[in-house]
């Protein structure tokens, strides 16, 4: 298992609990801001988390966000990871690739499509750029790949890594897996297009090593392996009996290849997926915990748990804990449960946290504030029906929060939005450092462009005791935890290779028997 075993000194804060009820929310507490940690090898940290942001391509042409917000919004000081969405698989060759064909609706349309205008070949103006240079018609790199290495330069420690697939561009993937050969193939293309930054040369731009240090790894984002056909997209090439092993030997292939590339750069190269919540979906496709031999990290589908595929039940896309009062939703608390129990290293699960909503209108209050309440349809949207960005929904209505199922969402009497607030994000941080959980990601960046939900985590985690991820050298394990030992709030001690920490007085219980009440939580794997 890939684990960072951590070698700091371990706070004894203890978390307070948040208060309940149902109610109308306020903000959440901030916490003085401090650095991030250096990071010598591959990972980065805020105090032993992660805090991963996805960057679309076609965030400065859809929502005006650039690079240049990221960083003058105060995002690049929290975020440790930024996910560049997306690259897609070639429809013949099977290979990582990029192309200016207009992806279109059509069926097929997406088949060989390609963003490298946004990537690489369009200009960024001295407004919109990070440094305020403009890009130059002599330069073999340009676009969002020139930003984001103006990012790394000037935010040393953010590593920046390339997401292949997404809900459009994951229907080759079966195809790209079926075979040792194919999948040795795909690996290679990936590696030599991104890491080496061999890219196209289109429009002038691109040639070899044009975009050489600009990503830091590969995050694997295929929609869904093996799954079920109502969780696909519709034209999505599926394998149900081969899929699962195949993904497997996928990601090992993906290891084997970035270790070695790595270990001839001197470069320790990441590896992570999004990780579905749905129980069924991870029966389907995912064999935990052999995939995290593989993984550095997996992040968790943490929204989208309800929709406008249900247009006339207005409820929660993106709840922490079941609803007692509705035994048809999942919950994020589900699927991560899902992974602990097949012995998956808490450090390695980050928790997704959306920076959208989902919403419905004709929604009446029916004594629930609006929540499982019948609607009349899906809420007009920006780009798609019923979802808008936070900023978009941050001021509508009323904001309401239950702690019973760590949820938020504002109300209007008419129109009801299912939306993370900071309120919610302090919340489900704070659960993600109880439970010794890697941190949170988040889709997307554009949608939380003043960092009120992004820095609110990042604030909880510098609150929080240490966590564990690690990005430093390998610690070692403290004192073992004895049966006939008492243990006191901030006592750490080694069970079974995993360091512990109590969260309060505790005598007898066993480390690693994790419950969300547990008296222990992970600090990290140890040697």
């Amino acid at each position: 298992m890939r684990r960072r075993a951590l070698g700091a000194v371990v706070s004894a804060t203890t978390l307070a609990l948040v208060a309940t009820g149902l109610v109308a929310a306020g903000s959440a507490t901030a916490a003085p801001a401090a650095p991030a940690a250096a990071s010598p090898n591959g990972e980065n940290d805020i105090n032993g988390y992660r805090n991963v942001g996805y960057f679309m391509s076609w965030a400065p042409e859809n929502y005006g966000y650039t690079v240049k917000d990221f960083q003058e919004s105060g995002q690049a000081e929290q975020i440790t990871h930024v996910n560049y969405a997306f690259g897609n698989i070639h429809p013949t060759d099977l290979s990582c690739f990029i192309s200016d064909k207009v992806g279109t609706p059509e069926v097929g349309g997406n088949d060989g499509a390609g963003v490298a205008g946004a990537d690489f070949v369009d200009a960024v103006s001295a407004e919109d750029s990070i440094d305020g240079v403009a890009d130059t018609s002599d330069q073999a790199l340009a676009g969002n790949f020139n930003q984001l290495r103006k990012l790394k330069e000037q935010n040393p420690d953010t590593k920046v890594l390339v997401s292949i697939g997404g809900w459009t561009w994951s229907k080759f993937f079966s195809k790209a897996a079926a075979t040792p050969e194919s999948r040795e193939k795909l690996v290679s293309s990936c590696i030599d297009l991104y890491l080496k930054g061999n890219l196209p040369v289109i429009d002038g731009r691109g040639g070899p090593a044009a975009a050489a240090g600009v990503f830091d790894g590969i995050d694997i984002d295929w929609e869904w392996p093996g799954a079920p056909d109502w969780s696909q997209h519709p034209e999505n090439h599926i394998d149900p009996v081969n899929d699962k092993a195949n993904f497997t030997a996928l990601l090992a292939e993906f290891r084997k290849q970035l270790d070695e590339y790595g270990a001839s750069q001197g470069e320790e190269y990441l590896l992570s997926a999004y990780i579905p919540v749905n129980p069924t979906v991870i029966n389907a496709g995912w064999d935990a915990p052999a995939i995290f031999e593989s993984l550095d990290y997996g992040n968790i589908q943490g929204y989208d748990l309800h929709g406008g595929w249900s247009p006339n039940l207005a409820g929660h896309q993106s709840n922490l804990h079941d609803d007692p009062t509705f035994s048809g939703d999942i919950s994020v608390e589900q699927g991560v449960d899902v992974y602990l129990s097949r012995g998956v290293d808490p450090q390695q699960i980050t928790v997704g946290i959306p920076a959208f909503g989902r919403g419905w209108t004709g929604v009446e209050d029916g004594g629930t504030r609006g929540a499982w309440q019948y609607a009349t349809g899906v809420a007009p949207g920006t780009f798609e029906a019923g979802n808008k960005q936070y900023f978009e929904l941050r001021d509508l209505g009323t904001e309401y929060f239950d702690e019973a199922t760590g949820s938020s969402w504002r109300y209007d009497g008419n129109e009801w939005w299912s939306v993370d607030t900071p309120r919610a994000v302090e919340f489900k941080a704070k659960w993600v450092a109880e439970k010794g959980l890697g941190g949170s990601m988040w889709w997307d960046l554009a949608g939380d462009y003043e960092d009120e939900l992004v820095g609110t985590a990042a604030d909880v985690y510098r609150a929080s005791p240490t966590g564990p991820v690690d990005s430093g050298a390998a610690g070692g394990c403290f004192p073992a935890w004895s049966a006939a030992g008492t243990y006191t709030a901030g006592d750490v001690t080694s069970h079974e290779g995993v360091n512990y920490q109590a969260n309060w007085w505790v005598h007898t219980n066993t480390p690693g028997t994790e419950t969300y009440w547990s008296p222990w939580r992970v600090v990290g794997a140890c040697v």
